[in-house]
Order: structure tokens, then sequence, then C-alpha cells
């Protein structure tokens, strides 16, 4: 029987999941599932594809403007990735995952990033560095895929 995690998973991947069911603690735990299960590149890759993927599967455009945005989508990663380093990964995946979304909320992006920087069209297409503060952490692994 799989859990509710692999079921969301399961669902994010196949593109079955329901557009309001799509929020930031289905994007994080999602995120977390595929760290916790694959190598940090491969990881990288199942989300971002994943998502744009998706988006096109419930109607939504990857443009400069709309749907799939790089930055973040890898700021998110090395979030992720960041407290399962820092956690040692302790606990079941469902501990994890309601703390990571309990400790995150989805605007900490703009503690790092202003705001036009961050829904810029180069923001979007491709990894930016923050402009206001820097990642507590290295994110060369999550940016060069």
């Amino acid at each position: 029987m799989m859990s509710d995690i692999e079921n969301l998973v399961a669902a994010f991947d196949n593109c079955t999941l329901a557009h309001g069911e799509w929020t930031h603690a289905a994007h994080l735990t999602v995120a977390l599932w595929y760290l916790k299960n694959y190598e940090l590149q491969e990881a990288v890759k199942h989300i971002s594809q994943g998502i744009q993927k998706y988006n096109v599967a419930i109607g939504i455009q990857n443009t400069l403007n709309s749907g799939y945005h790089e930055t973040i989508t890898l700021f998110w990663i090395q979030v992720v990735q960041s407290f399962l380093l820092s956690t040692d990964a302790k606990g079941s995946i469902l501990q994890l995952a309601n703390q990571l979304v309990s400790n995150f909320d989805k605007n900490l992006p703009l503690q790092y990033y202003s705001y036009d920087l961050l829904i810029s069209r180069e923001a979007r297409a491709n990894w930016v560095e923050p402009d206001l503060k820097a990642l507590a952490t290295d994110t060369t692994d999550v940016t060069d895929s």
C-alpha cells in the first residue's frame, strides 16, 4: 500500500494531481521525496522536468511570463536539500515533510531576492543568484544541472 506522500508523488508524475492540490506544501513534499530517493542531479532533473510537464498537462504554458520558474525551483531544491542535510534525514518522510512545510513559508525567496529580480524573465528562465542575501550553502551542485 502506498503512503500519502507516495500517492502525491505518483499523481504529480502522472499529471493526475488536481490543480488545487499543487500547493506550496505539495511542491516541498515532492521535492523532499525526490531528494531522499535520488542522487541530487537526478532529483533536480525529475523535479524541474516534472513541474514543466505537469504545468502543460493542466493547461499552464511554460513561457518567460508564466509557468515554470527556474530560479524559484532551484532555490527551493537548495532549501530542501539543506534541510535534509541539517536534520541528517532523521525521522519518517512524513515527519520530515511536516517539519519542512511548517518551517519554510512560501514567501521565503523574498528574503533573498528583490521582487523585481524574482519576477524577471531572466530569473524565470535561468538560475539567478540572490541579490538581497546569499544562500547559506553552496548552490553549485543544484544549479549546474
